[in-house]
């Protein structure tokens, strides 16, 4: 049997339970990406029908093309997948409907479907759920402000976990109820990076920022009443924030909010790595 199917690999079974708060369920170690892969020539390309896949960007960029699933055909995105696990790359879709991830999913023997996150992940052996790290090294916090925020905070940690990134997932913690968010701020701090979801006014960005020193990626979302305008006021609210330490992406933003964050992790693995080595050849 393939571990494709949605009871082994799928968040609805095995993860949607465990997103709790500040109560990880899944602690295991990780390296942090540093090879980049099979592809040697970072201006690699692949043309297919109606699509031309980016083979190089994993030796370019550090991390591969992510397929943006939306409006494309279950055979395109079958055809993209194919192109990347050839060359060793493992394959994010985000923004995938349920029925085009099963149809997809039946072509290969080895997927990560998030019907929550609207995500689905390919490669060419078993595929770990995102790494839930209880430790202190480098890791990202992804916090959302309410329950309705977590669709797009669970693309970021499927994001995370596609890039081999470490995430702590903090849950419900918006400024309605303060006394939520004092008590995460001490595991908080033990973040490289964190990627703060909110809707409605967008205010919790703001407020985890002043008491935090690691960059905030603020990611506004669509949740709210008319006001919200679709998640503009929230954009808004974020764009003018009076921290210094917020940078905003796009409204709904899962996927790019985490892949900042996962960058700057990345690069601060990669400069402690560096340290540690040049420490121990004096």
């Amino acid at each position: 049997m393939n571990d494709n199917s949605r009871g082994k690999n799928s968040s609805s079974d095995s993860r949607s339970d465990s997103r709790n708060d500040d109560r990880p369920a899944l602690p295991r170690e990780s390296t942090l990406p540093s090879d980049p892969g099979q592809t040697s020539d970072p201006e690699q390309t692949k043309r297919i029908d109606n699509a031309v896949v980016d083979l190089g960007r994993q030796a370019r960029c550090g991390f591969g093309e992510a397929i943006y699933g939306e409006g494309k055909s279950a055979d395109l995105i079958i055809q993209i997948v194919r192109a990347q696990l050839d060359q060793g790359q493992q394959s994010l879709v985000t923004r995938i409907t349920d029925e085009v991830a099963e149809e997809v999913s039946r072509h290969f023997d080895h997927c990560r479907a998030n019907p929550l996150a609207k995500t689905l992940r390919i490669a060419t052996q078993e595929i770990d759920p995102p790494i839930d790290d209880q430790s202190h090294r480098v890791h990202v916090a992804v916090v959302t402000a309410g329950s309705t925020d977590q669709g797009i905070a669970e693309e970021a940690i499927e994001t995370l976990g596609w890039m081999g990134i470490p995430v702590r997932s903090y849950s419900d913690i918006g400024v309605a109820g303060p006394q939520r968010l004092v008590a995460a701020v001490p595991r908080l701090r033990e973040a490289s990076a964190l990627v703060v979801v909110a809707g409605m006014e967008g205010a919790l960005p703001s407020v985890v920022a002043g008491h935090i020193s690691a960059p905030i990626i603020a990611v506004p979302t669509s949740v709210g009443y008319g006001a919200n305008l679709g998640g503009v006021t929230a954009l808004l609210g974020m764009l003018t924030s009076c921290a210094a330490g917020v940078a905003v992406v796009n409204i709904d933003a899962g996927f790019k909010g985490a892949y900042m964050a996962g960058l700057v992790v990345r690069q601060q693995s990669q400069d402690r790595d560096t340290q540690q080595q040049q420490s121990q050849q004096q």
